[in-house]
């Protein structure tokens, strides 16, 4: 397993890390992704370790805290072993301060997620997604204040837009406060709109990636194609793909998996593991997280590192995969001398 240097922190993380949101599955959504129990998930631990993979994702609101429960339970006695990486802002419980990333809630699901997850710390704490009601300066000095006490080592953001998170590293370095240093982001062949901005921020500013669904939300799992018949059973079918359809367009879609196709056969390797090994060659990209329902799945999703594919094959994605970019960027790549796109080769 490779391991890389988190962002502008002094932490190494593996290139592949697994994420739990498959871990307990109590509501529709997310027993599409998976219902994995306390037995299973231990095994999938023990599996994970065995092969480096010893960091792990989930949430506050993953099965309205289940899937810290079972997470907790399944790294007993291995906390010295693990990186544990959760998240709070969304929506949860009940009340008018049930959300967001105020002092208040911040606090309290932070304390919450220690008990169900019974650790003493968290390694790197998300918040999951950006608060527009809370001054960002409220936020940051309450992480910064989780740092100081010691309930978490690191901090990081998640689905942050470019000014959201430009604006928070400004604010963390002008009073002196623990600054992001990692962003989970949505980043597939799919959809590469972590290009156009996001990406030129973390190499200025040092802030590593995390990628959450690199199958596109399970599209890219090698079911999917020009020629094959559709699904009628899945996570996408069911529901729980986190990547709304309406993103994903069709004929661009298909252009991809055809090349996808041609590059599995000519490797060995299957769609999904040419899928994930794409991504650890884009810049930034620090930990690809990638899901599980069950021992088979996850051994695969393992067998896309050890390996690499050629800039030629990097390249025939990336082709297959490029679409106009939106207003400012099209203009802005009027003059690549003034701009400069991330260097892929």
């Amino acid at each position: 397993m490779e391991y890389r240097q988190l962002g502008a922190s002094g932490l190494f993380v593996p290139v592949l890390s697994f994420g739990t949101a498959t871990f307990g599955g109590v509501t529709d959504f997310f027993k599409a992704w998976g219902s994995t129990q306390v037995a299973e998930a231990t095994r999938l631990v023990d599996l994970c370790l065995e092969a480096g993979v010893n960091l792990f994702d989930t949430a506050d609101v993953y099965s309205n805290g289940l899937s810290e429960e079972i997470l907790g339970k399944a790294i007993e006695g291995k906390r010295d072993k693990v990186l544990i990486s959760t998240k709070a802002t969304f929506t949860f419980g009940e009340g008018p301060n049930n959300q967001g990333s105020s002092r208040f809630h911040l606090l309290k699901q932070c304390e919450s997620s220690l008990k169900r997850l019974k650790i003493d710390y968290i390694d790197i704490y998300h918040m999951h997604g950006f608060d527009g009601n809370t001054p960002v300066e409220e936020t940051l000095r309450t992480l910064d204040d989780l740092v100081q006490s010691g309930k978490v080592r690191y901090i990081a953001c998640s689905n942050f837009s470019g000014w959201h998170l430009m604006k928070s590293l400004a604010v963390s370095e002008k009073y002196g406060w623990n600054r992001y240093v990692a962003h989970q982001v949505y980043y597939s062949l799919v959809n590469r709109e972590y290009e156009w901005e996001l990406m030129p921020l973390g190499i200025n500013q040092n802030v590593g990636a995390f990628v959450w669904s690199p199958l596109a939300g399970g599209r890219l799992g090698g079911k999917y194609g020009r020629n094959k018949p559709k699904p009628t059973e899945g996570r996408v079918v069911e529901g729980g793909s986190p990547v709304p359809q309406a993103v994903v367009p069709e004929e661009t879609f298909y252009t991809i998996t055809d090349a996808l196709d041609e590059i599995a056969a000519e490797t060995g390797k299957s769609v999904a593991q040419v899928s994930i090994n794409w991504l650890l060659h884009r810049p930034t990209v620090s930990s690809i997280i990638i899901g599980a329902r069950n021992e088979e799945q996850l051994r695969q999703n393992l067998d896309a590192v050890g390996w690499n594919l050629t800039t030629e094959q990097i390249k025939k994605l990336d082709s297959a995969s490029e679409v106009p970019p939106i207003y400012p960027y099209w203009h802005q790549r009027q003059n690549l001398s003034l701009n400069p796109i991330p260097k892929f080769y």
